[in-house]
């Protein structure tokens, strides 16, 4: 179906057209990262929108959806900035339902949530399989930390300082506006922009 021509979706069309110049066939992953409410969430789901336009198959993924649980953050130590940058998320988790069986492609299934973070609970697992082409878009904090960077085809960063402490830790570890990654002004839903990108 097409989309309202906006402004927004103006861009995410030409972001979605480089994007696929360098997609041929088979999976692909499309990882958005950045600050906390930076709107990744959302600049996923537009994107994720735009993609499918384009007919390509489409499956949409968060971090939010790996977290770890309370208890077993709590196996970390004490509930501290550090303690959510670095063992808040279910990275094994995370690849090995998510990441790995969708980049098998065929009928592989994979699954795209574990947790729900508001309720602290477990999901039941929802298995689902696509065609061998398709396009994986996965939102989240700390998504392009370096331990992650080899899994992802095109890494996005919405710009903004991080003012979080989890964040501040973060980009202190790693800024991923200084990387590879496709830095995007979102600060102005309505117009986002390419962001000069950042040498320092």
């Amino acid at each position: 179906m097409e989309l309202v021509t906006t402004p927004r979706v103006t861009f995410l069309r030409q972001l979605s057209d480089e994007i696929l110049r360098h997609y041929g066939r088979g999976r692909m992953i499309v990882a958005i990262d950045g600050p906390v409410r930076s709107g990744k969430t959302q600049f996923g789901d537009d994107l994720a929108d735009v993609i499918r336009e384009r007919g390509h198959r489409v499956f949409r993924a968060s971090m939010e959806g790996f977290h770890r649980s309370r208890a077993a953050q709590d196996a970390f130590g004490d509930d501290t900035p550090e303690r959510y940058f670095r063992y808040g998320f279910d990275e094994s988790a995370l690849r090995r339902v998510l990441v790995e069986p969708f980049r098998m492609g065929g009928s592989t299934a994979f699954v795209t949530a574990v947790l729900d973070p508001a309720r602290d609970a477990w999901v039941e697992p929802k298995w689902i399989t696509g065609p061998a082409d398709a396009i994986l878009v996965l939102d989240g904090r700390f998504v392009l930390r370096p331990r992650l960077a080899e899994l992802w085809d095109v890494p996005i960063v919405l710009d903004g300082d991080p003012v979080d402490p989890a964040d501040v830790l973060a980009y202190a570890e790693a800024d991923p506006r200084l990387g590879d990654a496709v830095v995007v002004d979102d600060r102005d839903p309505a117009h986002p922009r390419l962001a000069t990108t950042r040498t320092g």
